[in-house]
């Protein structure tokens, strides 16, 4: 089964985000900003979620977790829980 690990930061707006993942971008450290920023408990770990399967994330979350290159920020990233950046840490394809 396909397996993922990523690490992400939940926040209520776009623009929000948008503005996160410029600074991250520009070098800001992804896991202090998730620490700083993410509504998510897994802030406490830098955003971490640790490794999962296929099916185990909200539909949206898990299209772009695997899809999209590693190590890459990507986002926003509608959910029904707000709006995501997320960076897939590892992926066995």
């Amino acid at each position: 089964m396909q397996q993922a690990s990523a690490r992400h930061i939940l926040v209520q707006s776009e623009q929000k985000a948008q503005e996160l993942k410029t600074s991250i971008e520009n070098g800001a450290d992804f896991a202090q900003v998730a620490k700083e920023n993410s509504l998510c408990p897994s802030s406490a770990q830098g955003g971490a979620l640790g490794s999962f399967g296929r099916g185990a994330m909200v539909p949206e979350f898990d299209q772009v977790v695997f899809s999209a290159p590693v190590g890459v920020v990507q986002g926003p990233v509608k959910t029904q829980f707000g709006y995501h950046l997320v960076e897939v840490t590892e992926r066995n394809d």
